[in-house]
This record gives C-alpha cells, sequence and structure tokens, in this order.
C-alpha cells in the first residue's frame, strides 16, 4: 500500500468534509442577500481546501481559519440566527499545527487561535462576565484539544520511530554477536583439531618415511610405507584447509600476511636499517592459507634475529619448485651472543615447519648464519 497516496487521499477528505460543512451552514441562512455572506463562504471554501496542502504550509493554514472566525462572527452578527460560524476547518487546522510545527511554531500557532476565538466571543456578543465558561466551552474544546492532540501525535510517532529503531539496533548486535560466537567456536575446532591431529599425523609420515629408507629391496614393505606416507602427507594438507576454513579464510576478503607481502616486511627490516635482498625463483604457486602464514612468521622470526645479533648484507631467497618450497634467510653473524629469545624463535620455527612436514636447517655456515626451510606441497 502506498501510505503517502493514501495520506494525501485522506488529507482530500477531511478538506472535502469540511466544505460541505460550511457550505450546508450557509445554506440554512437561505439565498446569500448580499455580497458580503457570498464571499465570506469562498473565503472559507478556499481554507478549507487548504487544510490539504503539504505540512510545511500549515502555519499558513491555521493563521487563515482563525482570521476566518473572527471575520465570520463580524459578518454573520447582521443575521438573525446565527451568530457563531462552523468550526470544523479551524479545529482541523488547529491540528495540524499542533502536529507539524516546530515547538516554538506551534505556540505561536495556538496563541493566535486562542486569541481569534476571544475575539469572536466578544464580536458576538455572547460574552456574560463569567470567564469559566469562554475557558471550558471555547477556549478548551475548540483550540487546546486539537492542539495538544496533534503535539501527542507527533511524539507518538517519534517514540514509536525511536523503539524500533532501537530494535533494529538490537537485531543487528544479535547478529554480530551469533557470527562472533561462530567465529570463536571455529578458532576453538581448529586449535583442538591442531592439538589432537597434526602431531600425530607428522609423526606417523616421519616414522613411515624413516622405516621406508631402512628397507633395502623395492618390494610391498617399501611401496606400503611410501602409501602411508604419502596419505600421511595428504591427511595434513586436508586438515590445513579444514583449518582455513574453520578460521573463516576467504579469498574475498582482507589479505592476511603471507609470501606476497614479504616484501613490505622487508621494508620494515630495511627502514631499521639492516639491507635486505629478496630473490624469488620459480613460479610463485598458491598455497594454503595456513602454510602461507607460517611462512611469512617464520621468515619474520629469521629476520627479527638478524636485525638483533648480525649484521652486515641480508638475502632471502624464495624458490618455488615442483617438490615444495624452500625459503632461506642468510645473514652475517655479529659479535652479540645468542639469547634465551633467539633459541625461542628457533624452536617455534621447528615447530611450524614440523606441523607441514618439512625440514628446517639453521646454524653458521662460513661466518654466515643460514636458516634454510623446505616445505613440500601437494599436488591435485
Amino acid at each position: 500500500m502506498d501510505v503517502k497516496r493514501s495520506l494525501t487521499r485522506q488529507s482530500l477528505a477531511v478538506a472535502g468534509v469540511c466544505a460541505v460543512t460550511d457550505t450546508g451552514l450557509f445554506l440554512t441562512l437561505g439565498p446569500p442577500p448580499g455580497w458580503e455572506l457570498a464571499l465570506l463562504l469562498g473565503w472559507l471554501l478556499v481554507a478549507d481546501a487548504a487544510l490539504a496542502a503539504p505540512a510545511r504550509f500549515s502555519g499558513f493554514v491555521t493563521l487563515a481559519h482563525a482570521a476566518l472566525v473572527l471575520v465570520s462572527c463580524m459578518v454573520l452578527s447582521d443575521f438573525d440566527g446565527m451568530r457563531v460560524p462552523n468550526n470544523s476547518g479551524l479545529l482541523v487546522a488547529g491540528f495540524h499545527a499542533g502536529a507539524w510545527l516546530r515547538p516554538v511554531q506551534a505556540g505561536l500557532a495556538l496563541l493566535a487561535v486562542i486569541g481569534a476565538l476571544l475575539a469572536s466571543v466578544a464580536v458576538a456578543g455572547r460574552y456574560d462576565g463569567d470567564w469559566r465558561v469562554v475557558l471550558f466551552a471555547g477556549v478548551i474544546p475548540n483550540a487546546v484539544l486539537p492542539w495538544l492532540v496533534g503535539r501527542y501525535t507527533t511524539a507518538r510517532r517519534a517514540y514509536l520511530a525511536e523503539l524500533e529503531a532501537e530494535a533494529e539496533q538490537r537485531r543487528r548486535d544479535e547478529r554480530v554477536a551469533v557470527q562472533r560466537a561462530v567465529a570463536e567456536e571455529r578458532s576453538a575446532v581448529a586449535r583442538d583439531l591442531h592439538d589432537m591431529i597434526s602431531h600425530h599425523v607428522s609423526a606417523i609420515s616421519m616414522h613411515a618415511g624413516a622405516a621406508r629408507l631402512g628397507v633395502a629391496d623395492d618390494g610391498p614393505v617399501r611401496r606400503s610405507l611410501a602409501e602411508v606416507e604419502s596419505a600421511s602427507r595428504s591427511a595434513m594438507a586436508d586438515l590445513r584447509r579444514m583449518l582455513d576454513l574453520l578460521h573463516g579464510h576467504d579469498p574475498g576478503a582482507r589479505n592476511q600476511p603471507g609470501l606476497s607481502t614479504v616484501d613490505e616486511l622487508i621494508d620494515g627490516v630495511r627502514a631499521a636499517g639492516l639491507p635486505v635482498r629478496l630473490t624469488v625463483r620459480g613460479t610463485p604457486v598458491a598455497v594454503p592459507g595456513s602454510l602461507d602464514i607460517a611462512l611469512y612468521r617464520i621468515v619474520q622470526e629469521a629476520l627479527t634475529n638478524a636485525l638483533r645479533h648480525g649484521g652486515g648484507q641480508v638475502e632471502v631467497d624464495v624458490a618455488y619448485r615442483p617438490e615444495g618450497l624452500t625459503v632461506a634467510v642468510v645473514n652475517d653473524i655479529g659479535a652479540a651472543p645468542q639469547r634465551t629469545a633467539s633459541r625461542l624463535g628457533l624452536r617455534g620455527i621447528r615447530e611450524r615447519v614440523a606441523v607441514f612436514g618439512g625440514d628446517v636447517s639453521y646454524g653458521p655456515d662460513g661466518g654466515r648464519w643460514r636458516t634454510v626451510v623446505s616445505i613440500p606441497l601437494e599436488h591435485p
């Protein structure tokens, strides 16, 4: 249903009823005896039609009806049987003033209506000295009450809009809370899966590989061990993909740190005063998100150690090969001794590499410190 069109129809209906009421009241006087009565009826009909005007004109419409009440009393005072005009248009105009005008403007409109009513009572000669009759029979029902109903309507509409806004905000907060709870539950499940499965599967793969190398002939046992090793690595790849899903990694979302952002990391190290050269060999391929983040952290840890304890040129080499991916970080050995924090960082590198079934080596090599990480890549 078109609300705007419905309100327009209702406004036209109200204006039409007021016009019919004023016309019927004048017809009770019989044929107009003079031009004054006909002119007054014409102005009243124009004012009644203005009741259907937009809200921004409600102040002018209210003033027009207030003035016509006074003029009507002056004109009708010359006719027997009718001293007070019909106030239906004034009632509607007072309601519009209370409902549609700002507080100050609405208050001024109310004073204008009250003044017109008091003046009309004096002109019509109906004041008998009892102000209570004027107040309770004239001012309150014809001016104050419609105006208060209009103010109440506006306040109630604002209150309902505020309630709706609060309800919508609560719905949004509930959706955010549900999404946060789902994300936290996913992270908890991912951590549990990592703790329960990844290290055990990595151990199976390493033991199967060691046993396979210990078998001399290429018989069924060696082939079975090779199958176990391959299946373990495939299981680790599937587990990593599941962890990416549970962590909510979305290819369309904002990129997490990875090999594609290593150059930004290197720029930060260069800004700290350590020269770094990055070399990428082979064709870069997409790797699982968890592995991509792990490799980034490994390079970050190696560069941090070089910044703390090394000196001179640092070389970062990333090599993409069909069988896997190799990351090497080489830096000069400085005079500062290795601290506990560095040993913990190297242990963290070992743990990260072990999760993905890779190999890591680090140590001095001809006056330089070399950290090399090799990760096998599963191909479909």
